[in-house]
């Protein structure tokens, strides 16, 4: 990238899932070619959502969470507490960046950080994600929509895995969860999003961010 416009950062800490979905999908177009960039740092209630290739197969036994059938690509994962989101809203035809370049740089800021407490984690060719010793530890989803990107990653920091064995975690069979606290990784949200926000912004360039905390009146 090289707008040096400055990304807004915003930590929205514990919101329910659909009101920030159907925030980022206003802002997303209501936007113009001059609207500044932004990254959400956000955890959420429980839920599974269901991508757009989802199929309802993959749900085993949903139970008493809720389903939000999302406009996301890939298949059907759980958002919980102790999972860090992290949302990116980019204009990408302003930044000349192509989609492939902004999923690795998801994968990679993941990794980098995550060597950071010597875990050895790495990217599959095949699936989009990051994994420990062939477990998920972070999925990941976008929408382009009018050349701008939303949705994002989804983290486990320090979270109950138990809600993926309701679910094929991502349409895999048997996929196992792992999250970063059993890895020895970060074990709190408030260390994780940072970092991995920081690791982002510097593997796609941004040199000036503003952090916010929630959403301006």
């Amino acid at each position: 990238m090289n707008d040096t416009t400055p990304v807004i950062i915003r930590q929205l800490g514990r919101q329910p899932y659909q009101p920030i979905w159907q925030a980022m999908q206003d802002f997303t177009d209501n936007r113009d070619a001059h609207s500044q960039d932004e990254i959400w740092l956000v955890e959420h209630d429980p839920v599974f959502t269901q991508g757009q290739a989802g199929k309802e197969e993959h749900l085993l036994a949903p139970g008493d969470i809720p389903v939000v059938k999302v406009d996301r690509g890939g298949q059907v994962t759980y958002h919980g507490p102790g999972q860090q989101m992290m949302y990116v809203l980019l204009n990408l035809k302003r930044h000349n960046l192509g989609v492939r370049t902004l999923v690795s740089a998801l994968e990679n800021c993941i990794v980098d950080t995550l060597k950071e407490y010597a875990v050895d984690a790495y990217p599959r060719a095949d699936a989009p994600g990051v994994y420990v010793d062939s477990k998920k530890v972070c999925s990941i989803g976008l929408r382009i929509r009018r050349g701008c990107s939303f949705h994002g990653l989804a983290l486990n920091v320090n979270m109950d895995l138990a809600p993926f064995q309701r679910i094929n975690p991502c349409g895999y069979a048997g996929l196992e969860m792992v999250d970063c606290t059993q890895l020895g990784g970060p074990d709190a949200l408030s260390v994780a999003g940072p970092a991995i926000a920081d690791k982002l912004c510097s593997l796609l360039g941004i040199a000036s961010v503003e952090n916010k905390e929630g959403f301006d009146e």
